[in-house]
């Protein structure tokens, strides 16, 4: 007779690329700028960050160079407290890296990428380990580690095949990047496969509206929902998040915000007081309400990971 094992690995896994971030010291044009900060970048990462920062157990895979912004994002991974037995380093391959300027109207910063060709790139089916996989609680997937080479789109659906086979749950966030697809077409149709093999599907609006033809969020969620989604969760920005699930839908409302000083990383910030709240058996309402809040602390930092709160910051706001 089988037995039935509670997995003994990590709360969540991801996999995804991080990047080295450089941060322009003044607003303008990246070429004004005469000094950098240097962060860590990744939508997958940040996510990590965010769930490790909260005692979650979190693993990461991953590729990098065998360079110094390679060792620097590893050693800051580490520190996290991020497992990273799975990222491997690459003597032949570099690590991708950015640039992102600096603005002071609350807009979208500009953001220069220098991935092409990176260690992550080359991420394929032979970097999914099935047993380790199987051995977490649940997936985080992004649209960006399928959108970043024919190789790591294979990656991307294996290990949502793996974990949805091993009846595991998964979260999803489209993050769309269109400059990194082929063409519009290609983009909605992966990013939709991968959507739809989710238990949790986290669309901004704009995203929704372009993946599903879809104008409302009520109407966005219930496309996901048709296809099998257990929750949805709609963010609006300021306005908050829409949410539709098993035990019912609504909207939360955003948490006011004096400043917005960065919006980069907002949405990585609601997914992990989304997938953090639900591995905790909140309900779906808290859980939403609890990402509206770290994304809205998210858009008032510079960087994309310094806003995301630690439990006690979060024991602290009642959340």
């Amino acid at each position: 007779m089988s037995e039935t094992r509670t997995p003994p690995g990590c709360d969540v896994v991801t996999f995804g690329e991080a990047m080295l971030l450089l941060v322009a010291d003044r607003p303008g044009p990246i070429e004004q700028a005469e000094s950098f900060h240097k962060r860590t970048a990744g939508a997958e990462t940040n996510v990590a960050i965010g769930l490790a920062r909260l005692g979650l157990k979190v693993g990461w895979a991953s590729r990098l160079g065998a360079d110094s912004m390679g060792r620097y994002l590893l050693a800051e991974m580490q520190r996290e407290g991020i497992d990273c037995s799975h990222v491997r380093c690459d003597a032949g391959a570099r690590t991708g890296f950015q640039f992102k300027g600096r603005v002071t109207d609350g807009s979208d910063p500009p953001v220069e990428y220098h991935r092409k060709g990176s260690a992550a790139s080359q991420m394929g089916l032979e970097d999914v380990d099935e047993e380790w996989l199987r051995s977490a609680r649940h997936l985080h997937a992004t649209g960006v580690f399928a959108a970043i080479s024919a190789t790591s789109l294979q990656a991307a659906c294996k290990t949502l095949q793996v974990m949805r086979d091993a009846g595991r749950t998964i979260s999803f966030d489209p993050n769309l990047r269109p400059t990194l697809w082929a063409s519009p077409e290609l983009m909605r149709h992966w990013i939709n496969h991968l959507a739809v093999q989710a238990d949790w599907v986290l669309p901004g609006l704009d995203e929704g509206r372009f993946l599903t033809g879809e104008q409302t969020p009520e109407a966005i969620a219930g496309y996901y929902r048709k296809r099998g989604a257990r929750i949805v969760a709609v963010k609006l920005g300021p306005k908050g998040a829409y949410f539709d699930s098993d035990s019912g839908s609504g909207y939360v409302p955003g948490f006011p915000v004096d400043k917005v000083v960065d919006t980069v990383g907002a949405g990585d910030g609601f997914a992990v007081g989304m997938i953090s709240a639900l591995l905790e058996d909140r309900d779906v309402a808290q859980a939403v309400r609890r990402g509206a809040w770290i994304g809205a602390r998210a858009v008032q930092v510079l960087g994309d990971t310094e806003g995301l709160p630690t439990r006690a910051q979060l024991e602290e706001a009642g959340l």
